[in-house]
């Protein structure tokens, strides 16, 4: 789609006029009007305010010229996939794996590639070749070409080394002790726990990013122990195949 059409279906689902529209970006009911008429574009700080207001990608706002990919791991990104700023504004150069609210996930290389290369194998393409392939990729891509600029100078895996030694403390029976925490998006791993009322509930954001593993529990069985955590709690759970029939094992405030 054109910029005029994309900005006239976002405005429209969104219930707007063309003049409560102008009055959230600041300009006039003409503006819009010529915006949606092909006259004109939104200029640079508008598509900003646009992309806000409509939680889009000013890529989309411009009928996605590009195709966008992350620049930490190199996947094909959507608006879906776009990680968030610390404002909540969309990040256009990641995605939400490697950057989570304003915080880059990632500063080791060999740690991304192993998580990445367990979502690449396939029946055309066995897990050497897809470590090659992400050996040559990763390098080329603006995060690590620029990583001592961007880097924290290693103040969020210390923070995740800490979360480790804390998740080890609670000695969780059948447990094996966390070697490494990956981030998660929420909606991938919010699962809903029942209670002793009988109601389910979840505990996690779905647009949040969260630290967090799968292990294979020491007593063996087909359940596995899930471990998340940020900031601000641990959450312990195990759960069946897929997810199925999750139990809320341990909840710790931080």
């Amino acid at each position: 789609m054109e910029t005029k059409d994309v900005i006239y279906e976002l405005r429209t689902k969104a219930g707007l006029s063309q003049d409560e529209l102008a009055e959230q970006v600041f300009v006039t009911r003409q503006a819009v009007s010529r915006w949606e008429n092909g006259e004109t574009v939104p200029n640079t700080d508008t598509l900003k305010l646009l992309s806000k207001l409509f939680d889009v990608s000013i890529n989309t706002l411009l009928g996605a010229p590009r195709q966008q990919i992350c620049q930490c791991c190199g996947m094909p990104l959507d608006d879906s996939l776009l990680a968030r700023n610390k404002d909540g504004s969309l990040n256009e150069e990641y995605c939400k794996w490697c950057y989570a609210d304003g915080t880059y996930t990632y500063s080791n290389m060999d740690d991304l590639i192993d998580v990445c290369v367990k979502h690449m194998v396939n029946e055309n393409f066995n897990e050497e070749q897809a470590r090659e392939y992400m050996k040559h990729v990763l390098p080329q891509l603006d995060y690590w070409k620029r990583y001592a600029e961007l880097g924290d100078n290693g103040e969020f895996e210390a923070f995740k080394q800490k979360l480790i030694g804390e998740i080890n403390e609670l000695h969780i029976e059948g447990m094996p002790k966390v070697e490494k925490l990956n981030a998660l998006v929420g909606n991938y791993v919010n699962l809903a726990y029942r209670l002793p009322s009988g109601k389910a509930v979840q505990f996690l954001d779905n647009g949040t990013t969260y630290l967090g593993t799968q292990l294979e529990p020491e007593f063996g069985g087909d359940r596995c122990f899930g471990v998340l955590a940020n900031m601000d709690f641990i959450l312990i759970s195990t759960y069946g195949p897929e997810g199925a029939d999750p139990e809320l094992v341990l909840y710790k405030k931080r």
